[in-house]
């Protein structure tokens, strides 16, 4: 590269081609130009110390010129702008390139700060910071000061937006001075205001405990001068089905589902039932399962029949050998030569 005559840099920067039109686009560009504006700065800290890599440094400075200022480190700088992959850096650096050179050459020292130079006054794809919008008007609250520093500038930075601001939690206003329901003032004076959470039992409060709040919270009450958790599972009236228990928790409450052993409960597992389910007793205060099979009186009627327990129930099942009757169960052929003969010797073909 080259640098052109000082008399042709204005006809240069004329001739080079304006960035295309479009929100897209420009937003795109933006951020395309911030991207090598970063590597390049990235790529004058790396070389910041190097020099011509020759054996004799002072002679190449002597006569080519020094590095710092060389052809040689920007070209350097350049080579690691982009990433293959990046179509837009990449296509915004072959557009811009002689304006990169330009920069380096002749304007750096009256422009210094790259990122102004060539992103916003040449390109006019981006905005310094705290001004927005295609003529990059002064956001609200400031430039210094977006939104108070309590919320986000529509388009900062940026040939976009309106300048409107986006208050961070617990703020509103045109500027984010003031405080949301919630929040109340802990610093307040002509350029800085700062909004603290209230205590949770307070809808509106002027101070950071429960002892404070102007209105209290959904879910809570006035007791003397504090907002205290209303327990709504002490309603007269409980609020949960037949099947669940209530669980009061702060500003509100919630309903869980009994125990499986349980008809009704007042609380979690078999010992809170207030009745068993059919299969289950109350034992050691909780619901037990029966063992029908060990009752006096036997569960399963059948001669013959065998009883297993299970969880609240039992079944009658015939042992083997035997087959199911409407009364009995009865042993079949095969297994009364079962049991005649319990252990037959192998054979002679068996060995």
């Amino acid at each position: 590269m080259r640098p052109p005559p000082l008399a042709a840099i204005g006809l240069l920067l004329l001739l080079l081609p304006p960035p295309a039109a479009g929100s897209d686009r420009k937003r795109t560009l933006c951020q395309s130009c911030r991207t090598v504006v970063d590597k390049f700065n990235q790529g004058m800290a790396k070389t910041a110390k190097k020099n011509f890599g020759g054996g004799n440094t002072a002679w190449e400075e002597k006569t080519l010129s020094k590095y710092e200022f060389s052809e040689i480190r920007l070209l350097e700088i350049m080579e690691g702008l982009c990433d293959s992959s990046d179509f837009e850096c990449n296509q915004l650096l072959e557009e811009q390139e002689e304006q990169l050179e330009v920069w380096w050459l002749h304007l750096k020292k009256e422009h210094p700060d790259l990122f102004e130079w060539f992103c916003v006054h040449t390109l006019r794809a981006c905005c310094l910071p705290g001004t927005y919008g295609p003529d990059c008007q002064v956001c609200q609250g400031g430039s210094k000061r977006p939104c108070s520093g309590n919320g986000h500038c529509s388009g900062d930075g940026s040939r976009q937006g309106d300048g409107s601001c986006q208050c961070h939690a617990g703020y509103k206003g045109p500027l984010c001075f003031d405080c949301m329901d919630g929040y109340f003032s802990s610093l307040r004076n002509k350029t800085h205001s700062i909004c603290t959470g209230c205590d949770e039992s307070c809808k509106t409060c002027s101070g950071p405990t429960n002892r404070d709040c102007v209105e209290c919270e959904v879910g809570w009450e006035r007791v003397e001068d504090a907002c205290v958790d209303v327990d709504e599972c002490a309603a007269e009236t409980p609020p949960c089905s037949d099947t669940q228990y209530c669980e009061n928790v702060n500003g509100s409450y919630t309903c869980e589902e009994c125990d499986s052993t349980c008809v009704g409960c007042i609380g979690k597992g078999p010992a809170n039932c207030k009745e068993c389910v059919s299969g289950y007793t109350k034992e050691s205060g909780q619901c037990a399962d029966i063992d029908e099979c060990s009752l006096a009186e036997k569960a399963c009627k059948r001669k013959n029949e065998n009883c297993y327990n299970t969880p609240g129930s039992f079944v009658c099942v015939c042992p083997e050998g035997f087959e199911d009757t409407e009364d009995a169960c009865v042993q079949t052929a095969e297994g009364e030569v079962a049991e005649e003969n319990p252990t037959q010797p192998p054979s002679h073909e068996d060995l």
